[in-house]
């Protein structure tokens, strides 16, 4: 399984942005995806994750201004971010899941900027 992300850039506060992370190769709608985030001296951090049920996740932080939607025939996820906060500078990485056998796989991440 191989994610490609796109979608990031420099972002005033208060503006929005839309991260999309594609699945290609074995990609399977059973897995679980999700949106990282990581910045220097930081543990990765989950942003956002959807199930293959559809159920959704959120970190604290970003409650009520971000959201996670998925196209499970395309195997695409999207993060819609509103309402950015310098706080949510960032590389966004997308996740892919697979719990029946542990399988995990990383895209290459996305620079997200949001100025002051």
């Amino acid at each position: 399984v191989q994610l490609q992300a796109s979608g990031g850039g420099l972002v005033q506060t208060g503006g929005s942005l839309r991260l999309s992370c594609a699945a290609s190769g074995r990609a399977s709608s059973l897995a679980s995806m999700a949106w990282y985030r990581q910045t220097p001296g930081k543990q990765r951090e989950m942003v956002a994750q959807i199930d293959r049920d559809g159920s959704t996740n959120y970190a604290d932080s970003v409650k009520g201004r971000f959201t996670i939607s998925r196209d499970y025939i395309k195997n695409t996820i999207q993060l819609q971010m509103n309402s950015l906060r310098p706080e949510d500078t960032a590389v966004y990485l997308c996740n892919y899941h697979l719990s029946c056998n542990g399988f995990d796989a990383w895209g290459q991440g996305t620079l997200v900027t949001v100025s002051s």
